[in-house]
């Protein structure tokens, strides 16, 4: 079992913040099992990699001895987090809410323990709310504390409306807390409000209050914008083998090292060796190929990871696709480009006609795969390796 200081360096890993570390190195030393939470408003049916950050960070404290609250916001997700956004969100039905909870409930066992994991919903507890109930949590914070959180300030000083159910989301989220009687909550840098709430609230109710761990929000494909399914930037849970690994292989070698610091499950010691490796010359594609099978692995099987290794082999190196290749940036709008406009903004072919051409006769491709469609299109966020003729290759990126 590790020790207290082992147990915090391998917590802090990745971690943006931590408070109060020092109550946590306290609670450590208790040596008994802590009560970590993390909760999911489950308002959209698929987790991708930018969910699991939170989900390895539980596993981590998992493998510490260390007991999951894997907190689906059933309730909250009725409301919509404001966190982020300029505008209230629209509610979701509790038929959506259901659907897309199932699926979360689906998924997340692919990384956490489910033998040392409690699946929660806050509606156990928030659909016994009274309106009294409401009114004396409502009443712990006032509305000037409210607006010290960023998004809030920003619309107030906007003119922007902002409705009275929005202030009761960190209110609900912190009294998840006090239910659960969590020791540690986990969140990303943007839910930092929202923990800290959950912090208060334990006190108002003299409950030792939890320490707060906030996770980075993990970059997409692009390297740019936070990974979204909206923006297309994103590596699915469920999605194929094949897509997974493709998409992993896609990064650039700098966002490899962020990815591998928040996703992999190595040793701190072996990522630090991978990386004295790679400055004495060793090709970072090498550890992007074992990162690749390691989520690959995770998400589907040993053998799966391992086809779809000889299945990129096979589609790329036969194809004498060079190591060193051109990154290029190219713009888009919201319904994406033209797999021609993106050849021409490419530098790949001198004009659209000619990239048309080239498509008529076979001499592109994208990620390997011949193209035969001259509408498709590449959208916002995605990154695809592309070649025309033999000898010219892109990395492009649609930003």
């Amino acid at each position: 079992m590790a020790t207290p200081f082992e147990a915090l360096e391998i917590i802090k890993r990745g971690c943006e913040e931590l408070l109060v570390e020092g109550e946590l190195a306290q609670k450590l030393a208790l040596r008994r099992p802590l009560r970590i939470k993390a909760g999911f408003d489950p308002t959209a049916p698929d987790l991708h990699l930018g969910h699991t950050v939170l989900l390895n960070k539980m596993r981590q404290f998992q493998d510490l001895g260390h007991r999951a609250l894997f907190l689906i916001g059933d309730f909250t997700g009725m409301i919509g987090d404001p966190t982020g956004k300029n505008a209230t969100r629209p509610p979701l039905t509790r038929e959506e809410v259901a659907r897309n909870a199932d699926s979360y409930t689906d998924q997340v066992f692919k990384i956490l323990n489910p033998e040392h994991t409690d699946v929660v919903f806050n509606s156990a507890w928030m659909d016994k709310f009274s309106a009294a109930d409401l009114v004396r949590l409502a009443a712990t914070h006032t509305v000037a504390r409210m607006l010290e959180r960023d998004d809030f300030g920003k619309r107030y000083r906007a003119n922007q409306p902002i409705a009275i159910h929005e202030f009761l989301y960190p209110l609900i989220q912190g009294y998840d807390s006090v239910e659960l009687k969590a020791d540690v909550e986990l969140g990303g840098t943007d839910q930092k409000f929202n923990l800290l709430m959950g912090r208060e609230l334990q006190k108002h109710f003299h409950q030792p209050p939890q320490c707060i761990l906030t996770m980075p929000l993990l970059e997409g494909l692009d390297g740019v914008n936070k990974m979204s399914k909206s923006l297309g930037n994103y590596v699915g849970v469920t999605e194929s083998p094949e897509q997974i690994f493709g998409k992993l292989m896609s990064v650039s070698d700098d966002l490899m090292w962020r990815y591998i610091e928040l996703l992999s499950f190595e040793p701190l010691s072996v990522i630090r060796s991978w990386k004295r490796e790679v400055a004495g010359g060793r090709n970072p594609r090498d550890i992007k190929v074992a990162f690749a099978q390691e989520l690959v692995a995770r998400f589907h099987s040993r053998a799966a990871a391992d086809q779809a290794l000889a299945d990129f082999e096979t589609r790329f190196r036969q194809h004498a696709i060079p190591a060193d290749i051109p990154e290029i940036t190219v713009p888009a709008g919201d319904g994406g480009v033209t797999i021609a406009q993106v050849l021409k903004q490419a530098r790949l072919t001198v004009s659209t006609s000619e990239a048309l051409r080239m498509i008529e006769q076979g001499g592109v491709r994208l990620n390997g795969e011949k193209v035969s469609d001259k509408a498709l299109k590449l959208g916002r966020g995605e990154r695809a390796v592309l070649q025309v003729g033999r000898r010219k290759f892109a990395r492009v990126t649609l930003s």
